[in-house]
């Protein structure tokens, strides 16, 4: 005995013909459950950083340098000197250390020498070389520098190797 379904509906889910027509319609439902999910999860974020957005707050630079004060200027405007003499008064400034690391001499007139200044890193300069502060290496013997203000003038820094101690 065959039974035919009432209404033309099948036993099975997908025979019956309401069945075959929502099967086509699955795929824009899908894709605009999906474009729901992606409004939400973006309106959601949005919320989210407005609610924890804190005042805007500078951003801390490096501190600037320190500046070199000219003790004679300060005082002329504070009035503890007079105008007239403190023009003639030069501020001395200290001058720049020195610190010989190593020497390769060549020759009586040549050479070069590792120097380092004001305790930065040292660095190497032929004979004739401008070093900071103003002086220049006007001679390398075997364990002694010479420096000066030119190559021709009278020596006015002479810097010597330190000595090496022996681990014996």
């Amino acid at each position: 005995m065959n039974k035919v379904p009432a209404f033309g509906h099948s036993g099975f889910l997908m025979e019956s013909p309401a069945a075959l027509q929502t099967a086509g319609r699955r795929g824009p439902t899908i894709a605009a459950g999906l474009l729901w999910l992606a409004a939400g999860l973006s309106a959601g974020y949005w919320v989210l950083l407005a609610w924890g957005r804190s005042p805007v707050t500078p951003v801390s630079t490096l501190a600037p340098a320190q500046l070199a004060t000219d003790p004679v200027a300060v005082a002329r405007t504070l009035g503890a000197l007079p105008a007239a003499t403190s023009a003639g008064v030069v501020a001395a400034a200290a001058p720049p250390r020195y610190n010989l690391l190593g020497v390769v001499a060549v020759g009586a007139q040549g050479g070069a020498a590792l120097i380092a200044v004001d305790g930065q890193p040292p660095r190497p300069y032929r004979v004739g070389a401008p070093l900071e502060g103003g002086l220049v290496l006007q001679a390398v013997t075997r364990r002694t520098v010479r420096l000066g203000p030119t190559l021709e003038a009278p020596a006015t820094v002479e810097l010597t190797l330190p000595e090496t101690v022996n681990p014996s």
